[in-house]
């Protein structure tokens, strides 16, 4: 097994955190690092993928900032279906015994919803919601995020999205049959459900992403949910997110018999990223378009489809494929394919998690193309956190609430 490693490692202390989390369908870890940088302590992360559990294991234990979570975090690689979380934690089982739960999260699948796939909704056996509310039901915690595609808004999954609010905080719904039914509900009130684009918080892409936010009946009461304002009035450019890594990767090459083709293509690169950003100056800039992370029925990772590396060549980058690290790329002598293709160069696995919005130090298991499709499966981390921190605007306006009255 092979794992991407970056310098630079964080070295600040890992606080005790006030509020704690479990997530499902934890992937990577895009959501967890987000949320753990809002202020949570994961209690439990659940997943079946062996790549990305050996991902969030690797940097868990890696980095002092998640010593905590060290102690505490229980790792869970499994069938969220078969998830008990009162018999399968460990670490975590006093913590969650002691006192509610504050967050249960997840960026449930996505393939039911996408515009990608055939939009199967609530007949796609990938579709882990039911799952999500059942969790809800057994854990009562104080606040729910569920992260999905776009699609799911659309108007075709109307009755779903009723289906799922009643769920949650009770009302009638359209059922398979067409009838008008009725749920009694959990408890719940959905504060929010609606989609936030990454670009407006610094992540160099368009990726909407649907995000529902409820809180237990107990905890929002008389307070308002204030849905997260974007951090960045201007998108990010792929030219500016990548330019580093993309000069460190052409550097190798600026001496000896690659020199000239080197820099040639380096200044093409680099003209046509920012070309494409001036062109589109107040119509999104030059973000990228949405990462993909592929399917394993058919071979290697690439860039998506021909729409996508269409896009990326307009950003003087090219689709057809996913590029070796540095190192590897010399060891092999793939700078031909990497980096001096017709196209322009590949994005290697890391510059991928740059345009996805992981943090550098974020090291990833497995071979290249499992490292590529945990990095376009995630939630990009800045989103996750600024929703994070809306949830504990909430959390901790409840908790003074209900401090000045006991």
């Amino acid at each position: 097994m092979t794992h991407t490693k970056e310098s630079g490692r964080e070295s600040a202390e890992s606080a005790e955190p006030e509020f704690t989390s479990i997530e499902i369908c934890a992937g990577a870890g895009g959501q967890a690092v987000g949320l753990h940088q809002a202020g949570f302590g994961h209690l439990a992360l659940v997943e079946i993928d062996q790549h990305a559990v050996a991902t969030l294991e690797l940097n868990i234990h890696d980095h002092e900032v998640w010593a905590w979570e060290r102690e505490h975090c229980d790792i869970l690689p499994a069938d969220v279906n078969k998830f008990d979380p009162h018999s399968d934690l460990t670490k975590g089982a006093d913590l969650l015994r002691k006192s509610d739960l504050d967050l249960l999260a997840g960026g449930v699948p996505c393939p039911p919803f996408s515009h990608a796939g055939k939009q199967l909704g609530k007949d796609d056996e990938r579709d882990l919601f039911p799952r999500m509310l059942e969790l809800v039901e057994t854990l009562k915690p104080r606040a729910v995020m569920i992260e999905n595609v776009r699609g799911i808004m659309d108007p075709k999954f109307s009755d779903y999205r009723d289906w799922i609010k009643a769920r949650l905080q009770g009302g009638k719904y359209r059922g398979d049959d067409g009838q008008l039914a009725h749920e009694k509900g959990l408890g719940y009130t959905i504060a929010k459900w609606d989609v936030l684009e990454a670009s407006d918080f610094g992540v160099p892409q368009l990726r909407p992403r649907a995000i529902l936010v409820a809180f237990r009946n107990d905890v929002i009461k008389d307070l308002k949910y204030e849905w997260p304002s974007a951090t960045h009035e201007d998108p990010v450019s792929v030219a500016d997110s990548l330019e580093p890594s993309m000069r460190e990767r052409f550097e190798r090459y600026f001496e000896g018999v690659h020199a000239e083709k080197a820099r040639d293509a380096f200044d093409r690169w680099l003209k046509k990223a920012r070309d494409r950003d001036a062109e589109l100056k107040g119509k999104g800039g030059g973000i990228a378009p949405t990462l993909v992370g592929g399917s394993k029925k058919h071979g290697g990772a690439d860039l998506g489809p021909s729409r996508a590396k269409a896009a990326w060549r307009q950003l003087g980058v090219s689709g057809m494929g996913v590029a070796n690290d540095i190192e590897t790329s010399a060891k092999k002598q793939t700078e031909d394919r990497d980096l001096f293709g017709p196209d322009g160069p590949m994005l290697t696995v890391r510059q991928a998690a740059t345009i996805q919005g992981f943090p550098p130090e974020w090291d990833f298991s497995g071979g290249k193309t499992a490292q590529y499709r945990q990095v376009g499966n995630a939630f990009p981390p800045p989103v996750a956190r600024a929703v994070g921190r809306s949830i504990i605007d909430v959390l901790k306006a409840a908790q003074e609430r209900d401090q000045k009255k006991s």
